[in-house]
């Protein structure tokens, strides 16, 4: 397994589909790379050569996903939010996460794996850390409304 050069690294644990996951990730976004895949021995648990551990990379942030059974599920307590640029950006990460999935709201999603993803546009978090609070209420308030965020309505709200 290549050696971990970030102090923290994501964990993330799967029944049986860590590398189809790792694969699936990768071919959503751009600069991501499987770095290795480590499988099981005989010493088990799992079966001799399956796949135990993939270790992959998104932007530069290392994961590692782990085939160990379908003791736990992911839930929506822990999520992976995305900085996006642009409205085309968060609609086709939106339309790719979904595939399998489930939209939720204000911008929050699970993959097709059961993984919660936050897609948001960076001018909605510039809004609502502006210093007119008011201007921050009402783009709150047209958020909270929303499944995918829209920029355009934020811009909007923003305007009153």
């Amino acid at each position: 397994m290549a050696a971990i050069r970030q102090k923290i690294t994501p964990f993330l644990w799967f029944d049986t589909q860590a590398e189809e996951a790792a694969n699936h990730y990768i071919s959503i976004f751009k600069n991501g790379q499987i770095l290795d895949v480590a499988r099981y021995t005989a010493a088990g648990p799992g079966t001799e050569g399956s796949v135990m551990l993939v270790n992959f990379e998104l932007f530069g942030q290392q994961f590692l996903a782990m085939n160990a059974g379908p003791h736990f599920k992911f839930t929506e307590a822990i999520s992976l939010a995305v900085d996006c640029q642009s409205q085309d950006e968060v609609d086709e990460l939106w339309t790719r996460l979904t595939e399998g999935g489930a939209p939720s709201a204000c911008g929050w999603l699970k993959d097709k794996f059961g993984l919660s993803w936050q897609i948001v546009p960076s001018r909605l978090i510039e809004l609502i850390q502006g210093s007119n609070r008011t201007v921050a209420a009402r783009v709150m308030s047209a958020m909270m409304t929303m499944t995918k965020i829209d920029i355009a309505e934020l811009e909007k709200a923003a305007k009153g």
